[in-house]
């Protein structure tokens, strides 16, 4: 009963979190001073069409009646966002949910397999750090996951663009797909793709450096543990210790930074494809932002925000299937 309970405070929490949002999102089109829906309305005016037909096309394009009631108003809102109708993109003449949902694939790919290799190698270096604790290994690979930690993604995206691509001329300098193929499952536009996402990937290494110093952390904890000591008693190898004891047990609590880092790098993606043209959420929310396109710009903050509390919301209620230690203290 106290694990349902947990379970659905938890629940309650990201659905409020949600709420708040999309609350924040009305907030900003209607009631800040200078809001976005005069703001709109001015611009078209100034195209010469006429105040009552700018007032309607507000009103498409943001789901808001600018002349309606504040509760109305914002109950529409909240139901018109609630069925996915996030508005009519201003500078595209499209749903911004066809515009996110075109773009949404591509950044899921890119961060699916950066997160996937950031943490593959951090795990592995942490693990290795541990292992010959305070050695000559153990403090260069420490100095590698402190520099790593330390350089903001986006700069070494800029460097890697800088030698790889426009130097050395071993990847593209931007996009997200070969020009020149046709689009199709064929080796010539998946090779393409490839490329195109590899500078992107590479640059959010930077995340297997804190994963390294969890992983050592959480390996050296383990390694003092009384089981281990049973362990070697038993006469259990080095390999079946390292395996099947310390490196099962301190990979355990890295889960959680897992999820929790898919959210960050969903934040982290705005100005990474800015810096490689890549057109994904990140791309086309900043874009917007320049366009002043209101209704994407404020579609792409609600599916980044939503992807994040999804992230923690999944490694709170999964985090129990994995180690169940965490369940019997729930």
């Amino acid at each position: 009963m106290v694990t349902i309970d947990w379970r659905i405070r938890r629940l309650g929490q990201a659905v409020f979190t949600v709420w708040a949002v999309i609350t924040l999102s009305f907030a900003l089109v209607r009631m800040l001073p200078g809001n976005m829906m005069g703001a709109m309305i001015t611009r078209l005016a100034r195209q010469g069409i006429n105040p009552a037909r700018a007032r309607e096309l507000v009103e498409y394009r943001m789901t808001i009646d600018p002349d309606a009631p504040l509760l109305p108003a914002y109950l529409s809102y909240v139901s018109e966002t609630l069925q996915g109708n996030l508005g009519q993109s201003v500078f595209y003449s499209r749903p911004v949910v066809d515009v996110l949902a075109e773009a949404l694939p591509w950044t899921l790919f890119v961060l699916s397999w950066a997160v996937f290799i950031s943490f593959f190698i951090g795990i592995s270096i942490g693990a290795l750090m541990a292992y010959w604790e305070g050695g000559k290994l153990d403090i260069g690979l420490t100095s590698y996951a402190v520099l790593m930690g330390s350089i903001p993604f986006y700069v070494l995206a800029i460097l890697l663009l800088i030698f790889l691509s426009y130097r050395l001329g071993w990847f593209p300098t931007g996009g997200r797909q070969p020009i020149a193929t046709d689009p199709g499952f064929n080796l010539t536009y998946i090779s393409g793709i490839v490329t195109h996402a590899a500078l992107p990937v590479l640059s959010m290494l930077v995340a297997s450096g804190v994963a390294s110093l969890g992983m050592r952390g959480n390996s050296i904890r383990v390694l003092g543990e009384d089981y281990l000591r049973v362990a070697r008693l038993r006469g259990l190898s080095d390999i079946t210790i390292s395996t099947q004891y310390v490196a099962r047990n301190a990979v355990l609590p890295m889960y959680t930074t897992l999820l929790i880092s898919i959210g960050e790098m969903f934040g982290g993606s705005i100005v990474l494809e800015q810096v490689f043209q890549y057109r994904g959420v990140g791309w086309y929310m900043l874009s917007a932002t320049h366009q002043r396109d209101y209704p994407l710009m404020m579609g792409g903050f609600m599916v980044i925000t939503v992807a994040m509390v999804i992230a923690l919301l999944l490694a709170d209620l999964t985090y129990g299937y994995v180690d169940p230690r965490a369940r019997r203290s729930q």
